[in-house]
């Protein structure tokens, strides 16, 4: 079985067959599935299919280029959300400054980026956290908030193995998904090579980042075994080996997802 920590089968892009694909997905060996929300739209439209399929799993969260969607109501909202057996972490939350050049936008981000930490400290749950052009604050929101004593991901990480390395100092997975397997994935390639394989989870955030050889089109969880290989390659170990280590770590951190029989 493979442990798929990172997934949006709520996306429109699974409009039309999204049923038939799940099931196809669970009989391909994969199980269970953390669906990610990444709007309160979202996080609504994940609970929607964890209360559906029973090895699907949700995240609650708002992600940094939709924090307009937050206001103490529907953080409250949010915050109700963690209580549901099925919710197993907060996100997906962070920063986003590639999209968002707005000093006030960002502003904003850093804001509920911070409350989102604290919910998940109260809550009790790890954190699954989106950084893309935005290291130093991301690092800065996490340290003001006392982010070791949250476990957490990296999600699709996309920096230097050397804030890679300090990312795992402390405590927090890195989340490694299709674009390993890029040609020019040279950054990622190097963290995966450098870090503990007991701090690597598998990801593929579908409908995105699918990996070669299908790279560009629409992703689902059955392209993993692709990222095993790689990770597998870059490691010098069996895939069988990056499979399970992988499966162990995402039990690991995702402690409210109950373990296969």
């Amino acid at each position: 079985m493979i442990f798929e920590t990172h997934a949006h089968y709520d996306d429109d892009k699974f409009t039309e067959d999204r049923d038939e694909l799940i099931r196809a997905v669970h009989e391909s060996g994969v199980h269970p599935i953390i669906n990610v929300g990444a709007s309160i739209h979202s996080t609504q439209t994940t609970l929607e299919l964890a209360k559906r399929y029973p090895f699907i799993y949700a995240a609650v969260g708002v992600h940094p280029s939709d924090v307009a969607d937050l206001n103490e109501d529907t953080f409250a909202w949010l915050k109700e959300q963690t209580t549901y057996a099925k919710t197993v972490a907060v996100g997906e939350i962070g920063l986003d400054y590639y999209w968002d050049k707005e000093a006030d936008v960002q502003e904003k981000q850093r804001y509920w980026f911070g409350r989102q930490l604290q919910l998940a400290r109260e809550a009790g749950l790890p954190v699954i956290i989106h950084s893309r052009d935005a290291a130093a604050d991301t690092l800065q929101v996490m340290r003001d908030n006392h982010a070791k004593t949250i476990p957490g991901v990296i999600h699709c990480y996309s920096y230097s193995p050397e804030l890679a390395q300090e990312f795992v100092r402390m405590g927090y997975y890195i989340g490694v998904g299709g674009v390993v397997t890029f040609k020019n994935a040279k950054k990622l390639v190097e963290t995966v090579q450098t870090i503990p394989m007991e701090r690597i989870l598998l990801e593929t955030d579908s409908p995105y980042m699918a990996p070669e050889p299908h790279r560009g089109t629409r992703n689902d969880s059955r392209n993993i075994p692709y990222v095993i290989a790689k990770i597998a390659e870059l490691k010098g170990i069996t895939p069988q080996e990056v499979e399970r280590i992988t499966e162990e770590n995402a039990y690991r951190l995702f402690a409210k997802c109950p373990h296969r029989e």
